[in-house]
């Protein structure tokens, strides 16, 4: 059998980096989360959406190389909390509604989010 993989089925390159842009928009714009991004530069903002990005693609089957470090290295020190996850969560879903993402992709990413807990969660 020959499926397409994550990464084919949610639009390739492009429809990650729109799901990419519409989930950061909403983070940083929520007053619990907004913490993270203050004090950035727009440079250092971009750079990592452009990670994420690659990160997404990479671990959905895509033919990019990610460069960055692992989620529980890159989060380390940033104290987000249980709460501070349930909200990311509530605006992972809404990007998902959005951009309206079948079914079986919307489970396949939301079963990739949440094995990624233990590595962002520290506090």
């Amino acid at each position: 059998m020959n499926q397409k993989s994550l990464y084919e089925r949610l639009g390739g390159y492009d429809g990650i980096t729109a799901f990419a842009d519409d989930l950061l928009s909403r983070l940083e714009a929520d007053s619990q989360l907004a913490r993270f991004w203050q004090n950035r530069g727009d440079d250092g903002i971009e750079r990592e959406k452009q990670l994420l990005i690659d990160y997404l693609c990479s671990n959905a089957g895509g033919a990019v190389y990610y460069t960055g470090r692992d989620m529980k290295i890159s989060h380390k020190g940033m104290k987000i909390s249980e709460s501070d996850w349930s909200v990311f969560l509530e605006h992972a879903g809404a990007t998902i509604q959005a951009l309206q993402v079948p079914k079986q992709e919307s489970d396949d990413v939301v079963a990739f989010v949440l094995s990624l807990k233990d590595d962002i969660v520290e506090a």
